[in-house]
């Protein structure tokens, strides 16, 4: 069985860069996507940690983002294109919460990466996160509002708690 996170972490990380865009231009915005991208990585994988998780998710879906919406005002625009939208059903709050926590918590950063190894997503494929776990000055500027703690503690607080357990003590990743 095939099982495919990317529609889930495309969606979560557009919504992510949408809601504390990059300070900058082309390349700013990069460097944002990419951390942004890095975050949400992390956190599906944790999230959803086998292949039967994953399968799950893809069939069911993950919610959408019209909780996050609200509590980010990116809701209070009035204007809804469903069409144009439709890429927001697949954004995981959960998701995005702990990408939020990830974004503006190194040391949580660094605890999350490390519980991949157990985890089955990376395979024998080494994977770096070197953006989310150690960004450089370039990194920090682009994505000033991105990982800004003030501002996406509404995000973070969220599922935080359900992070914090699933990376604390005696909890192992199956794969």
């Amino acid at each position: 069985m095939l099982v495919d996170l990317s529609p889930l972490i495309a969606a979560t990380t557009q919504w992510l860069t949408r809601a504390y865009p990059a300070s900058g231009g082309a390349l700013a915005s990069a460097l944002c996507e990419v951390q942004a991208r890095q975050a949400v990585t992390v956190a599906a994988w944790l999230r959803y940690p086998t292949q039967m998780d994953a399968a799950l998710v893809g069939m069911a879906g993950p919610g959408g983002s019209a909780r996050l919406d609200w509590i980010t005002g990116a809701d209070s625009d009035g204007v809804q294109d469903p069409e144009g939208d439709a890429w927001r059903t697949w954004v995981d709050e959960v998701v995005a919460s702990w990408a939020a926590c990830l974004l503006t918590d190194a040391e949580l950063a660094s605890l999350a990466v490390a519980a991949l190894a157990d985890g089955g997503h990376t395979g024998d494929t080494p994977v770096e996160f070197r953006r989310l776990i150690a960004p450089d000055e370039q990194d920090r500027q682009a994505a000033a509002l991105l990982r800004h703690p003030d501002l996406l503690a509404p995000v973070a607080e969220l599922h935080q708690t359900l992070l914090l357990d699933r990376l604390g003590p005696g909890q192992a990743l199956t794969a």
